[in-house]
């Protein structure tokens, strides 16, 4: 009877280890795959505006030699990421297989004019700088208008700052939430344990002694369950790197380490300080209030 007994208590010990792992593992997790939210936001708003086109008309008469120099001024410049120049034959090429049907067979002539698309970097890519970069560029005698989508700009520009700020204050509040998880799955397992707690402690046992195998064993469920969480934002971070290639999510080793490592303290931390807590609890109470 007393062995049953004992098996039964060994299998709801390891079930209260095991839940704990796993509430530690998921809530790490999500916590951490918001953090890859967080750090990323700003990339994924860099990556839409680079894809924002300027684009510059030029003169039917312009001559190449200017072109040549427009483009190769345009590729130096600080606040450029690349310039192409297309013919207005690669452009009449592309329209038709927009539309689906040669336009130009229809008119009789191809309308369209030599440009040049410049995708500009990401931090120049605001209303005020653009409108600068344009005007400087449009006193040009060759160059006949320079075209971008304005209000997308500056509506992307906008919703950014909204992302960022919105992103950063859930992350803020799901931080608290991930705390209380934690600390509730711990005192649960803590609670299991009160009565031998109280037996420690009738028979001469220190607090500090007392405490100090449920902070030991807390801490590594706690790194168990971080490192499982890690290794699950490892795999799902590869997978959205392969995805979208473009981001470039694994360019940024130093931020990734400081993430990755600031999940696994907090793993450490809050199953050391819940437990802290959560043996004091119990070690503060009278025997006939165990009971409740």
């Amino acid at each position: 009877m007393s062995s049953s007994f004992e098996k039964y208590q060994k299998r709801r010990l390891i079930s209260s280890y095991f839940s704990v792992v796993i509430s530690i593992s998921l809530v790490l997790f999500l916590l951490g795959l918001l953090g890859l939210l967080v750090l990323n936001s700003q990339r994924v708003g860099d990556f839409f505006k680079e894809q924002i086109a300027v684009t510059i008309f030029l003169k039917n008469d312009a001559k190449e030699v200017e072109i040549t120099q427009l483009k190769q001024s345009l590729a130096m410049a600080e606040y450029t990421k690349s310039a192409e120049y297309v013919s207005k034959e690669q452009a009449a090429e592309k329209h038709s297989e927009t539309i689906g049907e040669n336009f130009t067979d229809y008119l009789g002539y191809n309308p369209l004019q030599n440009s040049i698309d410049v995708h500009l970097i990401a931090k120049f890519v605001s209303p005020a700088i653009i409108e600068e970069i344009t005007s400087e560029i449009k006193n040009k005698k060759f160059v006949d208008d320079v075209v971008y989508d304005q209000p997308l700009i500056a509506k992307l520009s906008e919703n950014v700052k909204k992302i960022s700020f919105w992103v950063l204050i859930i992350s803020s509040v799901f931080l608290l939430i991930a705390i209380l998880l934690i600390n509730s799955s711990i005192r649960l397992s803590v609670y299991a344990k009160r009565f031998t707690i109280k037996t420690m402690q009738m028979v001469g046992a220190t607090k500090s002694f007392i405490r100090r195998p449920f902070i030991w064993r807390s801490v590594r469920l706690g790194i168990i369950g971080a490192t499982i969480a890690l290794i699950g934002m490892g795999i799902v971070l590869f997978y959205l790197d392969q995805t979208f290639k473009e981001l470039e999510l694994l360019q940024g080793k130093l931020i990734l380490v400081f993430l990755f490592g600031f999940i696994f303290i907090m793993g450490i931390f809050i199953s050391w300080v819940s437990t802290y807590f959560a043996t004091q609890r119990f070690l503060n109470l009278r025997s006939d209030e165990l009971y409740y």
